[in-house]
């Protein structure tokens, strides 16, 4: 007979993230002692890892904070991924995504791999996160950092499903004036995702590809050579509005853009940066 009960096994699940196969066999291994199962579910899972490195992680979270400076306000959005929304949702994972944002914040790393080298805990990032791995028996990856400056940055965090963390995270940087909207603007990215701030901010190359496909297309339709430079350029508008940020029709009153709306209260939009977990 096992010397745990069911309730032991629900603790365990819930205090490892791990799986309840593995819970058992570590609850039986350790002959019910729980600290000792720990320690069991810890030592395989660190042997496991590199098994781990094939398999898709496309769960997870977005973890994020604004923080103020003596020049501005910095927001910072961090996106960290697991194999399941089971463990996306575990408390350990959640307070190993805040001590990783904490040590984005702090160090102002830009990328996952500076990240991965800093000092947390008196370990790093990346000792931090294989010992998550090891305890929750899933692929853990610190996927990415985004970072925003300005003099006022607005936070959105979307949750997907109710019983989720945040699965979407927007920054919007403004001037004092135009922060009057940033919420609204910040909602509006979560949901209409944009791809650049304005036109200028579209790299040369990607305008190049655009217009040559539109062009392609066109000649293709049959139409008369000299309606083609116009119907081009139409097409372009076309892409621009979908996909840059000013020109996209405004959430709340798609009458009119939101470079339009930013426009209105004389202030200036300064960037914006967006997650979406596994996007």
């Amino acid at each position: 007979m096992p010397n745990y009960t069911t309730a032991d096994i629900k603790a365990l699940r819930e205090k490892t993230g791990a799986g309840m196969l593995d819970v058992k066999k570590a609850l039986d291994e350790a002959n019910g002692d729980a600290e000792k199962a720990i320690e069991i579910i810890r030592v395989k899972g660190l042997k496991g890892i590199a098994k781990r490195e094939g398999r898709s992680a496309s769960a997870g979270l977005i973890a994020a904070k604004v923080v103020d400076t003596d020049d501005a306000q910095v927001g910072v959005l961090v996106e960290i991924n697991s194999e399941t929304d089971f463990v996306a949702k575990n408390e350990k994972f959640i307070e190993f995504a805040d001590k990783v944002l904490t040590a984005a914040i702090d160090s102002g790393a830009e990328t996952a791999e500076a990240l991965a080298e800093v000092a947390v805990d008196g370990t790093t990032v990346k000792e931090l996160t294989d010992s998550m791995q090891a305890v929750i028996g899933e692929k853990i990856v610190v996927r990415r950092v985004g970072r925003l400056a300005a003099d006022h940055v607005e936070l959105y965090l979307h949750r997907t499903n109710p019983d989720l963390p945040a699965q979407v995270g927007v920054l919007v940087g403004t001037d004092a004036k135009a922060a009057e909207v940033a919420h609204d603007v910040a909602m509006h990215v979560a949901a209409y995702s944009p791809l650049y701030l304005d036109r200028d901010s579209v790299p040369a190359e990607t305008v190049e590809k655009e217009r040559a496909i539109a062009e392609e297309t066109t000649r293709a339709e049959g139409k008369p050579e000299k309606a083609i430079p116009k119907i081009v350029e139409g097409r372009m508008n076309g892409f621009y509005k979908e996909n840059c940020l000013v020109d996209q029709a405004y959430a709340k009153d798609p009458k009119t853009t939101v470079g339009k709306v930013i426009t209105a209260t004389g202030g200036k939009l300064n960037g914006f940066v967006r997650f979406r977990v596994g996007a």
